[in-house]
């Protein structure tokens, strides 16, 4: 009986820690990635948007977000997003001409990440006109 009971409480406890509770955050773009494409300097501002939402059942809290370099300036949301809210989290590029390849690394309490750290991504080329 003792080991039935050990089993059976084995077994709730881990159930228990694989239904992560707590806020979960889900972005829109495919492999956390936004593609430029072809830009020319001059024409597009540099600015792209990475939505996303809170699929967890709390608060979910953006602490920090950077980027790899000066060149990329990430600009998250300063209030808690509520469950099942979205917000959304701009980032520029300074439009520098040649190979567009930076990481934004973003901090948070999400449960469903390892650490509360998410990493989001923009590629592309920047062109003169």
């Amino acid at each position: 009986m003792k080991k039935f009971l050990g089993i059976v409480a084995m077994t709730l406890v881990g159930a228990a820690s694989y239904a992560q509770t707590g806020p979960k955050i889900e972005f829109k773009a495919e492999n956390n990635t936004i593609d430029y494409g072809t830009v020319v300097k001059g024409v597009d501002t540099g600015v792209r948007t990475f939505e996303f939402t809170n699929t967890g059942d709390a608060p979910l809290l953006i602490t920090n977000a950077r980027s790899s370099c000066g060149c990329t300036v990430p600009q998250p949301p300063k209030e808690p997003i509520m469950p099942g809210g979205s917000d959304k989290i701009e980032v520029r590029y300074n439009m520098n001409p040649g190979t567009i390849s930076r990481t934004i690394t973003v901090e948070t309490n999400a449960t469903n990440v390892e650490n509360g750290t998410v990493q989001l991504y923009i590629k592309g080329k920047v062109v003169e006109s």
